[in-house]
């Protein structure tokens, strides 16, 4: 099964114009994954949900949600999604988890292999965009999965979690490559609130409860997924993510390439992982 993880940047929107949306279908479908997870899916409400729909129909996927942020700026609504592939799995159920805890949501989906007669090899997926203002804010976002990190009651015991988890994945070469007034996103904040190293907390307290970094168990380290975009951060970051629990990982990668950095803020994250251990 292939999972991608991309955010799409205000949705693929440039005021009136759908080229950045249309350039990341046509990637999209190139990438040919089983399971995709869409933050910043800004204005896909608007006309009856027609850009969810197009690209559903584009990609041959089916949403299992699109769920809108808790907080934003009006009138533009933000929205994370989540879609499948029904040619190669089934949808058994979903949740939306945490719907007035989150900045932007977290959606649950079982699924189950077409092949398979029972629930023996159904997995979750777990789709999140974490908040991109403070680590406290987002280390408590994260405790909403770090249930699903093990065995759990009442849910199958592996799964892939696809996020922008916007939790940087290591310390920059040099704070100052960051404006001083976005500081306070990225770094702990001390009692006397000065800056300490880089708040990875969301990011650990996952891996702690036992989701997987695909990094370790293939041995290859990935590309950054941000720093390319804006002049002012070029600080080449990994904030998304596709972890795992009890699945093997044949591959996982960061899609970069130059088309792909035009499309949007962020890059894909691809991971192939085994449905059948």
């Amino acid at each position: 099964m292939r999972a991608v993880i991309w955010n799409l940047y205000l949705g693929g929107l440039d005021g009136a114009s759908e080229e950045r949306l249309h350039t990341q279908a046509e990637i999209l479908r190139e990438l040919n994954a089983d399971v995709v997870c869409l933050p910043e899916c800004a204005r896909w409400d608007e006309g009856d949900e027609r850009r969810l729909w197009w690209m559903a129909d584009t990609l041959g996927l089916q949403p299992v949600a699109m769920v809108r942020s808790r907080l934003g700026t009006p009138p533009v609504q933000n929205y994370t999604t989540l879609l499948y592939r029904p040619s190669t799995l089934r949808l058994m159920g979903k949740a939306i988890l945490a719907r007035d805890v989150f900045h932007h949501a977290l959606i649950r989906a079982r699924l189950r292999p077409v092949a398979e007669r029972d629930g023996r090899r159904d997995f979750l997926v777990l789709a999140t965009h974490l908040s991109y203002t403070d680590g406290e804010t987002r280390l408590r976002e994260a405790r909403w999965m770090t249930d699903f990190g093990g065995e759990f009651p009442g849910v199958p015991p592996r799964g892939v979690l696809l996020a922008d988890l916007n939790t940087p994945d290591r310390e920059p070469l040099d704070w100052s490559l960051i404006p001083q007034n976005m500081h306070s996103r990225y770094r702990i904040v001390l009692p006397d609130g000065s800056f300490g190293g880089v708040d990875q907390r969301a990011l650990n307290v996952l891996l702690n409860s036992g989701w997987q970094d695909p990094q370790v168990l293939t041995g290859g380290r990935r590309a950054p997924t941000v720093g390319y975009f804006y002049p002012t951060e070029p600080v080449p970051w990994c904030l998304d993510y596709a972890l795992v629990n009890g699945m093997d990982v044949a591959s996982y990668l960061t899609y970069d390439t130059a088309r792909a950095r035009e499309a949007s803020d962020h890059l894909p994250v691809v991971a192939d992982v085994e449905v059948r251990p």
